[in-house]
């Protein structure tokens, strides 16, 4: 297994040296808010949407009054660098300051982390590998657990609401424990020390909204669409200026709520083991599989089925060894 970005030429003078912000203050008290894009560098709709509303609030087109709200258009500025969805590491996955930095990722969480902890809420704009329709993912219930206590429940679902997509997604840090766990029983395991270390840490499936729970704010991911469908920098921008007026930021017309709306729960997550590993079929985000339905084949022949019926989620024929391959996900009770 490796868990190592394909190398690239960047010299340590070549790479990014900054992380660049923008953030405006509403004249009369109000909400923190905190708009990422690119945190994957290959995500490019959050970016883009956020260059057009720097220019609406320049303009005048939309005015900030309360509060306040940080735009950081591209969050991980080397894998942006290198139009890939890494740096040197995955920076939505182990979020936390580094005392002794070891990557490119450990330097933008320690001007990252900081930077959440500065705000209450947080919208951070993702798009994905195939087709499929946005859909946005939330954290768990209110609870006083272990895993990811959590206080902010009603007003974050009410965020995602007005995102604009009709499918939520929860169940993400507990699917990412169990799979953490399945990936530290691995008997044997290839790659690096730190690749490993990072891979079976539990703090794996922790990135921006986790980290932002953990501060005792509440944030959405939202998925605009597919990497490269133009429509998802408009999927973006309408979530950001509804965010804007949900919270009181902007004065500006929020849309009701989506009339429909489809809640799954992330129940598993399976890795790609080898490289040879394979779909059955292309498979979309939320195509709904059946009960013991192959979805793919090992490199040893061994089918790889749906446990029961439900949705594939995040299908990723170009995985990693080692890394997910896909998610199933069930409709809430």
């Amino acid at each position: 297994m490796t868990n190592s970005p394909s190398p690239h030429p960047l010299d340590t003078a070549q790479r990014p040296a900054h992380l660049r912000s923008h953030t405006f203050h509403g004249l009369a008290p109000g909400p923190r808010l905190l708009v990422l894009g690119a945190v994957h560098g290959n995500e490019t709709c959050g970016a883009l949407a956020i260059g057009q509303l720097l220019q609406d609030i320049d303009s005048g087109a939309v005015r900030i009054e309360r509060g306040s709200v940080t735009f950081v258009p591209v969050t991980n500025p080397l894998a942006w660098q290198l139009g890939q969805r890494t740096g040197e590491r995955n920076l939505n996955r182990n979020l936390a300051p580094s005392a002794i930095p070891q990557d490119f990722e450990d330097r933008i969480a320690n001007v990252l982390c900081p930077l959440l902890d500065a705000h209450e809420v947080l919208l951070d704009l993702h798009s994905f590998h195939t087709g499929g329709a946005p859909f946005v993912m939330v954290g768990p219930q209110d609870n006083r657990g272990a895993l990811e206590p959590f206080s902010h429940a009603a007003s974050e679902f009410q965020l995602a609401l007005h995102t604009g997509p009709h499918r939520i997604v929860e169940g993400w840090l507990d699917t990412y424990a169990r799979g953490v766990q399945r990936r530290a029983a691995r008997p044997t395991q290839a790659g690096t020390a730190r690749s490993l270390a990072l891979v079976t840490n539990p703090n794996y499936g922790v990135g921006s909204t986790e980290y932002m729970r953990s501060r005792g704010g509440y944030g959405v991911t939202l998925e605009c669409g597919q990497h490269d469908d133009p429509q998802a920098v408009q999927v973006a921008r309408h979530a950001i200026l509804q965010t804007l007026a949900l919270l009181g930021i902007a004065p500006l017309p929020l849309a009701p709520e989506p009339a429909a709306r489809e809640i799954l729960r992330l129940v598993d997550v399976v890795d790609r083991e080898h490289p040879g590993d394979a779909f059955d079929q292309e498979w979309r985000s939320f195509d709904a599989v059946r009960a013991g339905q192959t979805v793919g084949r090992r490199h040893s022949g061994e089918l790889v089925a749906a446990p029961q019926d439900g949705f594939i989620v995040f299908p990723n024929p170009r995985a990693e060894a080692g890394q997910e391959w896909f998610y199933f996900a069930r409709r809430r009770a």
